[in-house]
């Protein structure tokens, strides 16, 4: 009788990528977890396999490894947005990256083993796969060519203009380490450029 597929942000931010059908949809919530954790909620430890893809709904979360004792960060992931650690999962290997919330996040995970065996039987999910994939490899891309061929004026323009809300949303000093420049670094661009 009732047909429908409750709406989530998910099935939205994915639609002009990826047509599921209501029946792809109903498995794949059959399947996802949708959990509420606190600001500070480790989704992936230094040197744990990431074992789940995670949707996030609502909040921000950060991947960081350490260098030299300190953090680096290297991805903020925002609502409407996919976390893990492609490199943990492919090679089922212990990952030295930490995905963290930097926020309280509504966060939707699902097994990559799970995932996998969706694969095999539905096509339209595959595909959603391959988009999770692409668009993965090119965030990388992109954050590989910003620290090899802009300025940190210039990561710092961009990163306003991909996501102005994260000045208010994440420390100064983690935005700067995912600059790659100084705290005092970002001070002086921040009073430059605003």
């Amino acid at each position: 009788m009732e047909n429908k597929v409750k709406p989530i942000s998910f099935f939205d931010s994915v639609s002009p990528f990826v047509k599921l059908s209501i029946e792809s949809k109903k498995i794949l919530l059959a399947h996802m977890v949708k959990e509420s954790l606190p600001k500070g909620h480790i989704l992936v430890p230094i040197g744990g396999i990431c074992r789940n893809v995670h949707y996030i709904e609502k909040g921000l979360s950060r991947t960081f490894y350490l260098k030299e004792g300190k953090e680096v960060t290297e991805r903020f992931c925002a609502e409407n947005s996919f976390t893990c650690s492609m490199t943990g999962h492919l090679t089922n290997t212990p990952d030295g990256r930490q995905i963290e919330l930097l926020e309280p996040s509504v966060i939707w995970s699902m097994p990559y083993e799970k995932l996998e065996q969706l694969y095999d039987n539905h096509h339209e999910i595959e595909r959603l796969g391959r988009h999770i994939i692409t668009a993965d490899l090119i965030a990388l891309q992109r954050r590989l060519s910003d620290l090899q061929f802009k300025t940190a004026e210039e990561r710092y323009i961009n990163l306003l203009k991909s996501n102005p809300t994260l000045l208010q949303r994440a420390p100064l000093g983690i935005i700067s380490s995912y600059l790659g420049i100084t705290h005092e670094t970002l001070s002086r661009i921040r009073s430059k450029v605003n």
